[in-house]
């Protein structure tokens, strides 16, 4: 009878864990320049958008950048908004069973699969990421709105506006349009003022100082995603 007793725990115990389960949550940025239109494309679910997800804490996204066979899928604190962004809303995209080893390395699958080199503004960007992610973590992919202006993109390439495509340069609170340099240094502002800076997975402290410094004095040149077409600072993976 004693034996029995101490069994009982155990299973409960177990129990316990397995009915454990985690947020899955989308972040919703609009890249637009807030003012009439972008209020009446967000209406219409055709707004240009930035998104990420976010598991315990932390929100993962993916950008592109230059470095061949580094992941473009990168971490940062939960509602920090790209530069030229703004937070629109969240959605509850359902729960995960998985253990916490078993979301990491679903992320890490994915930051194999989601190369920065391997962008693209119409079929692989950050909301294919977002639906990826969220399809692998709760069966269901991510709402399909999310990546309306891309997919009428690809249908339709000769009528899209190029302002769907390519997000607008953002303003600074001046007024005044920013080049590449201040597109850096934006970031670098907007770094500074987060206790946890955007990182990409698998990078360490070192490597993504390297990063960093390594990419000044390198000129004017644009990143550029698979197709060519030059990134907006939303669209780049902090080591870019």
């Amino acid at each position: 009878m004693p034996s029995k007793k101490q069994q009982k725990p155990a299973r409960s115990h177990r129990a316990t864990l397995s009915l454990q389960k985690t947020e899955v949550v989308i972040h919703v940025y609009d890249l637009l320049p807030p003012g009439r239109i972008s209020s009446t494309l967000w209406f219409l679910g055709t707004s240009l958008l930035h998104t990420g997800v976010v598991l315990n804490g932390k929100e993962y996204a993916y950008g592109g950048h230059d470095r061949r066979n580094v992941t473009g899928v990168y971490w940062t604190k939960p509602k920090m908004e790209p530069p030229g962004g703004t937070f629109k809303c969240e959605i509850l995209q359902g729960f995960t069973l998985a253990s916490q080893s078993e979301i990491d390395a679903i992320i890490r699958e994915a930051s194999e699969e989601f190369l920065g080199t391997s962008y693209n503004l119409l079929t692989k960007n950050c909301n294919h990421f977002t639906s990826y992610l969220c399809r692998e973590l709760t069966g269901r992919p991510g709402p399909g709105w999310l990546n309306r202006a891309a997919s009428i993109g690809v249908a339709l390439p000769c009528v899209v506006p190029r302002d769907w495509i390519e997000a607008p340069d953002f303003e600074t609170a001046e007024g005044e349009l920013l080049d590449e340099d201040d597109h850096a240094d934006e970031s670098s502002r907007m770094l500074r003022t987060s206790n946890e800076q955007p990182r990409l997975i698998g990078q360490s402290d070192s490597e993504d100082e390297h990063s960093r410094s390594g990419g000044k004095g390198k000129g004017k040149e644009p990143v550029r995603d698979s197709a060519g077409r030059a990134l907006p600072a939303s669209e780049r993976a902090p080591t870019a």
